[in-house]
């Protein structure tokens, strides 16, 4: 966050017309971004593979949310809508606009909102994982209180106040010192806001990340031991290759923003970004990677997921879309139930099948 203009050569004479009079010139000296046009190459092919994607993935979830009213499947719309809003914002506004087109003659006050709208959008793409986790842990540690839980207008209020959370907590974020234009050492405001800002987007996600997984990876180790080679082996493997894929979630998002948090800190305590090159191509790097965390999820879904392969491929084809007719009544049993990307536990979902469902279709009407 707090933009792009100073990572090319052109935003030095920018940078340093905002500092104010009351410099003395070894002041104004920065650290050079080694890296020139390649983060503007990088952040318009990322955006332009991005955003279409998520689009893409967005729509294929409105699908099989009105097919199975899942809410799991408004927990994975929420986070697809967080990284779209985190693409524009960041990623279009942030760095391609503000270096591109507004690096010149801007309001202080419009870069500071532009940084908490950053901030905010960056705040919703993270923690709208959180209730996902939280979803899936109680699907499979506790089904039953699950069933009793979860369904699509209880997820709807999460997601509302999940996301008005995260707007709320970008407003602290309009006093955010930029790192790159910056000369002075970091005040008392600053270590606040950075000590705030890591623990909101990397600290406490990924401890509760790390201790709901432990328990479900706990879980599903017990429950196969006491279920040794039994007639659930199909839906055994359902089951691990569920797991699999929230672990996977998770885990790239905890690798891909682990160096910025780390150089976020060390610009805090040791060097600045604004005099160590290092410590600028550092940072320059760390955003890079933390941004590709807002376009994998769909390549993620497409690897495990073969119903939601089936939709995507629907919607590429333009195929016209009936709830209650068209191909896949006519899929083999073995893709029953329309299974959700993590859940394999497709006998507690019953109640919330569709007529596209075997187990439903084996009912009375």
């Amino acid at each position: 966050e707090g933009g792009a203009e100073d990572m090319i050569d052109w935003t030095n004479a920018t940078a340093s017309s905002r500092q104010g009079p009351g410099l003395q010139p070894a002041e104004l000296q920065k650290s050079k971004c080694v890296l020139g046009f390649i983060p503007v190459i990088y952040y318009s092919v990322l955006l332009c593979v991005g955003l279409p994607v998520n689009i893409l993935t967005a729509v294929a979830l409105c699908r099989l949310a009105s097919r199975t009213k899942k809410a799991l499947y408004y927990y994975l719309l929420a986070v697809t809508g967080s990284d779209i809003l985190s693409q524009l914002f960041i990623i279009f506004v942030g760095f391609l606009l503000e270096t591109a087109v507004f690096h010149r003659d801007v309001p202080a006050a419009l870069l500071q909102s532009v940084s908490a709208a950053e901030f905010a959008a960056n705040h919703a793409s993270i923690w709208s994982t959180v209730p996902l986790t939280v979803d899936r842990y109680v699907a499979l540690c506790h089904p039953l209180l699950h069933r009793q839980i979860s369904y699509p207008a209880r997820a709807r209020r999460i997601i509302a106040s999940v996301l008005v959370l995260a707007l709320a907590s970008g407003v602290p974020f309009f006093w955010w010192s930029d790192m790159w234009r910056n000369s002075h050492p970091p005040t008392a405001l600053d270590s606040v806001l950075i000590w705030t800002h890591v623990t909101i987007i990397y600290f406490l996600p990924c401890s509760i990340f790390f201790v709901l997984n432990s328990l479900i990876i706990h879980t599903l180790r017990v429950r196969k031991r006491r279920q040794p080679c039994q007639k659930g082996h199909r839906p055994a493997q359902r089951l691990g290759k569920t797991t699999a894929m929230l672990l996977a979630i998770t885990s790239v998002f905890s690798v891909l923003w682990a160096p910025r948090t780390a150089v976020v800190i060390y610009h805090l305590y040791v060097s600045s970004v604004h005099s160590d090159w290092r410590v600028h191509l550092a940072y320059d790097l760390s955003n890079m990677l933390a941004m590709l965390n807002t376009a994998v999820n769909f390549f993620l879904y497409c690897f495990v997921s073969k119903p939601f392969r089936n939709v995507v491929r629907d919607v590429v084809l333009l195929r016209r879309w009936s709830l209650y007719s068209g191909p896949r009544q006519h899929q083999s049993p073995n893709n029953n139930s329309i299974s959700s990307l993590y859940s394999g536990n497709n006998k507690r979902s019953q109640r919330d099948s569709t007529p596209l469902s075997p187990h439903t279709a084996r009912k009375p009407s």
